[in-house]
């Protein structure tokens, strides 16, 4: 059984980090868009702090989660959104403040589980350290979401990034399934260059299907951060090349993720064009807007 205190240490570390690139901004650059459409940097922490005052219910209170999880049955289109969107509706300094507070409270409980302990989730049930491993990949993603939004650099990845590939390999089931795919039956073999060149492999050597490449850019695929095209990863066998189009980490249902790097340009290019062939300066202004709106979406 896995050791939980090594990834709740770095999830404290994980969320200090991001916490340095909020901390003195001014309300305007709260209010500044991150990638997520109609998400600001504000809707970021927000729904950092939604998702672990739930992480605290499903640890301390699962009757209390149970009625949180029956709500979000209501509108399970909705629910994440609305989190965000009450918390992003707070003084940033009120927001920083509950971010701050509820990541304590969180840690707390998380160190003091009972060995062994799982705790119910809104997809698979969870040991201590799945929960933490979970906070650290959201905290992670969502911090790359600030800091381009920031327009500064992404915070340097190390080897906190080891939790992540680990979810990530651990959800490949789950990931063939929310798309309607029956899971392969065998193992793959991913071998992952660190940050700091180490080599991490898991599954079997012998596996047929297999993936390499660097660590991180598998951590951006698995959080839907980056498009496969953008990324150095590679696949060997069928089922391992169609893993690498559906990968995610997260709990839900499956996401667009990120376009490909230059298509928001060449997209937007060819709607204007057609627009103007089309004729008409009024019909350009539609498809620049339609443009716009298939880049934003999720």
């Amino acid at each position: 059984m896995a050791d939980p205190m090594p990834v709740i240490d770095d999830l404290r570390a994980e969320s200090e980090a991001l916490d340095l690139l909020v901390a003195e901004l001014s309300p305007e650059r709260w209010a500044l868009a991150t990638p997520a459409p109609g998400w600001t940097v504000a809707h970021q922490i927000a729904h950092l702090a939604w998702t672990d005052h739930s992480s605290v219910l499903a640890v301390t209170d699962q009757d209390a989660f149970a009625r949180e999880v029956e709500n979000a049955l209501t509108s399970p289109g909705d629910f994440v959104d609305s989190g965000a969107e009450e918390g992003a509706g707070k003084p940033p300094a009120r927001l920083l403040a509950d971010w701050r507070a509820g990541r304590e409270v969180l840690e707390g409980a998380l160190r003091a589980a009972p060995e062994g302990a799982r705790f119910p989730w809104y997809g698979p049930p969870m040991s201590t350290a799945s929960m933490a491993t979970a906070r650290l990949m959201e905290t992670w993603a969502h911090g790359l979401d600030v800091a381009d939004a920031l327009g500064v650099p992404r915070i340097a990845p190390g080897d906190r990034l080891r939790h992540i590939t680990r979810l990530g390999i651990r959800t490949r089931d789950f990931a063939f399934g929310v798309h309607g795919l029956t899971p392969p039956f065998e193992e793959f073999r991913v071998e992952l260059t660190s940050p700091a060149g180490e080599l991490w492999t898991y599954g079997p050597e012998d596996a047929t299907d297999r993936v390499s490449g660097p660590a991180l850019d598998f951590c951006l695929l698995v959080t839907q951060r980056a498009h496969r095209a953008d990324l150095a990863l590679h696949a060997e066998g069928s089922d391992a090349d169609r893993w690498l189009d559906i990968a995610q980490a997260f709990a839900g249902p499956p996401g667009p993720g990120r376009a490909p790097e230059g298509a928001e340009a060449v997209e937007g290019a060819e709607a204007v064009e057609g627009a103007d062939k089309a004729g008409g300066s009024d019909k350009a202004e539609g498809a620049d807007k339609a443009a716009g709106a298939k880049r934003d979406s999720r």
